[in-house]
């Protein structure tokens, strides 16, 4: 079994049911773990001993264990004091609630401990896996302080379900998955059935977790189909002057699957991902690698038009570093190594984004040879032939520097020459062609559906990291925005290919990102008039007529006297 996607996970089972076994073999390979045991030893119980010890020989002799019996509040202190660098592992919370109920404790307010813990889970830092006892399989304890202790472990085990990222029932040594947020760069999750399965490998991690288990056939969710169309319908009763929304239905609709709304609220905290990388060889012709570096600057230090734009629409940058590409007309831009890294990367940027509450994510990009990198994805990807994909590259002045152009073709079909014999899955394209830019945006894109935030692209970096992701999870495409293609031809064709309409036409080119955020305030405003407009009065519900005077005394029930 695989389960991906998770920052936390509840892992609930019956006594022997294999849970501990199932919670620690998601966490083999992780380089620094803690192992939180919540279980008061009895010394004169030579049987619970046994057990204790059973579990600590099990254990890598490189996990640190630490004892949090006792005082519940001991195991909110461990993990609201995790570091993000570690792993957690409680097992398990029945001794935890055990202590809770503690005669010795009382009068004490139970459920506030219990959302104390919850808080906790829910902000901490580190990966954190929770093991639980499952008591609502049995019959109800006949006696009260059983009672007591199924009723507070139930309650617990609800709570922290809603919080965790992920809940396994174990059954008989079988994991079943309850709830998850979708297959991760972050995580490797296998049943402990087969002993001898490795970790994951740590170059592939980025510190974080197994980027190679982004692979095609991820299961990630996908917006709510149903609302969405409902979203739509009620446009028709809202108090409109005129026909409606137009091509803007189509945000409205986005909005409402997105958010599984009819009411869609707009996007109130965005964040811009600025993607620099750069590309060696003729993709880059006519392209400056100092000019895109001084791009990058200008947004950290919140110049240039690309962070004016977000300040206007009051949105973050965020600018994230990609590996150089080296020239694809000549070796693949990027080693498998270095694909798996921009891949957690830009997961992790995904994750981070989701804990912080981020509504939505802008892709933008500004790397030297970025163009006509993702020019040779999409080609790669659709068949299409790459000089009707490269737009005419500009020089400053607005003069066309036509030298570059061919420049541009000839690296573009050489590395699709080169690589003619050779697969062309997902990993493959992103390593031949891509560079570091796609190959952290392709992370961003899946890690935002995995943490159901939608994405707005506008330039052909997106949309060559939409066609990657659509390849390994055919999921991403539902949870991406089209607000302008720019009439790039990149961005026109990946856009028919994944099915993505534009919303406007402005015929901007600022960068990659600068036109969804120009378009950003009009979005919001629509969303927000969508929202607050009342119904049209002829679909408004007559409001139910009060008794008349004729009905008022006993001649009105009749009418013959």
């Amino acid at each position: 079994m695989s389960v991906g996607g998770w920052q936390s996970i509840l892992v609930l089972g019956g006594i022997r049911s294999g849970k501990s076994d199932f919670a620690e073999s998601l966490i083999t390979g992780d380089p620094m773990v803690r192992y939180v045991a919540t279980g008061a030893a009895d010394p004169s119980d030579a049987e619970w001993l046994a057990r204790i010890e059973a579990h600590r020989a099990r254990r890598p002799a490189d996990w640190h264990t630490d004892e949090a019996t006792g005082d519940p509040g001991r195991l909110i202190e461990a993990i609201s004091s995790a570091r993000a660098d570690e792993t957690l592992l409680v097992d398990d919370l029945g001794g935890w609630v055990a202590a809770l109920l503690d005669p010795t404790r009382q009068p004490a307010d139970d459920r506030a401990t219990i959302a104390e813990l919850c808080a906790a889970v829910r902000s901490c830092p580190a990966r954190l896996v929770l093991v639980s006892p499952e008591v609502g399989l049995a019959l109800v304890p006949s006696t009260p302080v059983g009672r007591a202790f199924a009723d507070a472990l139930g309650s617990t085990n609800q709570l922290l379900a809603e919080v965790s990222d992920a809940v396994v029932l174990v059954v008989a040594g079988q994991p079943v998955q309850l709830k998850s947020t979708g297959p991760a760069a972050t995580a490797t999750v296998t049943s402990p059935e087969p002993q001898s399965q490795a970790g994951p490998e740590p170059a592939a991690t980025n510190g974080s977790g197994a980027a190679a288990q982004i692979a095609p056939g991820m299961t990630l969710p996908m917006p709510a189909e149903k609302t969405r169309t409902a979203g739509i319908a009620r446009l028709g009763q809202l108090d409109l002057p005129g026909a409606g929304f137009g091509a803007l239905e189509n945000v409205i609709g986005f909005a409402a699957g997105t958010q599984d709304a009819t009411s869609p609220q707009p996007w109130d905290q965005v964040q811009v991902v600025l993607v620099h990388g750069d590309h060696e060889g003729g993709v880059a012709a006519g392209d400056s690698p100092q000019d895109s570096a001084r791009r990058a600057d200008q947004a950290r230090a919140g110049h240039g038009a690309l962070a004016r734009l977000a300040a206007t629409a009051g949105a973050v940058v965020d600018v994230v570093a990609a590996p150089v590409a080296a020239p694809i007309e000549h070796q693949p831009a990027l080693t498998p190594d270095e694909v798996n890294s921009a891949l957690a990367t830009g997961w992790e940027v995904a994750q981070r984004a989701g804990r912080a509450g981020v509504a939505a994510i802008v892709i933008a990009a500004c790397g030297a040879g970025g163009a006509a990198a993702a020019a040779a994805v999409v080609a790669a990807t659709t068949g299409a032939e790459p000089a009707a994909l490269l737009g005419r590259v500009s020089a400053a002045g607005g003069k066309v520097d036509d030298a570059a152009w061919m420049s541009r073709c000839a690296a573009v079909r050489d590395a699709l020459h080169r690589t003619r014999r050779g697969t062309r899955g997902a990993r493959e394209v992103l390593a031949e062609y891509a560079g570091g830019d796609v190959a952290v945006a392709t992370g961003v894109l899946l890690g935002a559906t995995a943490n159901r935030i939608p994405v707005l692209l506008d330039g052909p970096v997106g949309v060559a990291a939409a066609l990657v992701s659509r390849d390994l999870a055919g999921q991403t495409r539902h949870w991406c925005l089209l607000p302008d293609h720019g009439r790039q031809p990149t961005v026109r064709h990946a856009a028919d290919v994944l099915g993505l309409t534009p919303l406007l036409d402005l015929r901007l080119d600022l960068g990659e990102g600068a036109t969804a955020l120009a378009a950003l305030p009009l979005l919001r405003s629509t969303l927000a008039l969508a929202d607050t407009l009342g119904e049209h009065p002829t679909f408004a519900e007559p409001e139910p007529a009060g008794p008349g005077p004729a009905a008022a005394g006993p001649a009105a029930a009749d009418p013959v006297r």
